[in-house]
């Protein structure tokens, strides 16, 4: 798992930026991110840990919003809030794993989750 995103109070470093790849490109199963034109492995290995890093941060990210929008589709006050088997369902999670998440999300909405990793995904 990714080591955990930093907190509110902490900077968060900035990876390599992911640049779109053209249609033409990304259609080539082949090609990822210009990484097979590179012919030096000390340039290869810089740049692939670079997007390793990049999808990483970008992976605990959107796991941080999950959590958040599972935390306000719980939400009690809401007139249509789901179960958190509802939540699972629609997220492909197991229950349990949603119940987690709701929590997690609970916790950074309130401003909190300092000091916490990320949830690990079942």
């Amino acid at each position: 798992m990714a080591e955990p995103t930093p907190r509110r109070n902490e900077p968060r470093l900035r990876p390599a930026p992911l640049l779109f790849e053209p249609a033409e490109a990304a259609s080539d199963p082949e090609h990822f991110f210009d990484l097979e034109s590179i012919d030096d492995p000390r340039a290869l290995l810089s740049r692939a840990t670079e997007l390793t890093l990049a999808f990483r941060a970008a992976a605990d990210r959107a796991v941080e919003f999950q959590a958040i929008a599972a935390a306000q589709l719980a939400d009690p006050r809401r007139f249509d809030r789901l179960t958190t088997a509802d939540i699972a369902e629609r997220a492909e999670w197991t229950e349990d794993y949603a119940k987690k998440m709701v929590e997690f999300g609970r916790d950074l909405l309130r401003g909190g989750g300092e000091g916490r990793g990320s949830v690990d995904q079942v």
